[in-house]
């Protein structure tokens, strides 16, 4: 693929990551990505051969622009383990910020559309989801391990428990079209989650 080849189809995925948010996974034409990339639909079709080819391609660049947002955020300095999943959390509530389809989540809006329809898709999405359970696996098993040794709940259903508290935060969010709610609610997660260690958060 040459330079241009692939700044083209850069411009197609990082287009359907925000026309899939806007409009929708059905409701989104290949003529929407286009126009949102500045592109022709030669290119798409040089590129993708549907448009569900581009949703399973999206899902993976999901996973790259929100994996280096996530490593390069400052919630990864604190010492103690605690600091960084409420720190964590914490950052997930700066993000509730401009337009609904800005910080809403790519995965949460294909699964709740096609999560029957096209398994294909909500693979790609099921598997962009475990990466980022995953990265916060660590950190909680760590914080088990010193303020909650005794604790029966495991690292990674509590990771899973945040993103859904997440995700249903951003529902909440597109019902009033509004982010206060979604941020009350990820306020209410981040005391469940210090609660679990022993902290207490007004």
């Amino acid at each position: 693929m040459t330079p241009a080849q692939h700044e083209s189809r850069t411009k197609l995925l990082d287009a359907a990551l925000n026309v899939f948010r806007a409009k929708g996974y059905t409701a989104t034409r290949v003529e929407d990505i286009c126009a949102a990339a500045g592109l022709t639909k030669g290119s798409f079709f040089h590129h993708f051969k549907t448009k569900d080819e581009l949703a399973i391609a999206a899902t993976g660049r999901w996973t790259e622009v929100t994996g280096v947002l996530f490593r390069n955020a400052d919630f990864h300095k604190p010492e103690d383990p605690v600091d960084r999943v409420l720190g964590y959390i914490e950052f997930r509530k700066q993000l509730l910020r401009g337009p609904v389809a800005a910080y809403t989540c790519l995965l949460g809006t294909l699964i709740q559309e096609v999560y029957d329809t096209n398994p294909p898709i909500r693979e790609a999405c099921e598997a962009s989801l475990g990466y980022h359970v995953a990265t916060l696996v660590a950190d909680i098993e760590a914080a088990k391990a010193a303020h909650a040794p005794g604790a029966t709940w495991s690292a990674e259903s509590l990771a899973l428990h945040t993103q859904a508290v997440l995700q249903g935060s951003f529902i909440i969010a597109k019902a009033r079209y509004d982010a206060d709610p979604a941020a009350e609610s990820v306020d209410h997660l981040k005391r469940y989650v210090a609660g679990l260690f022993g902290r207490t958060i007004q």
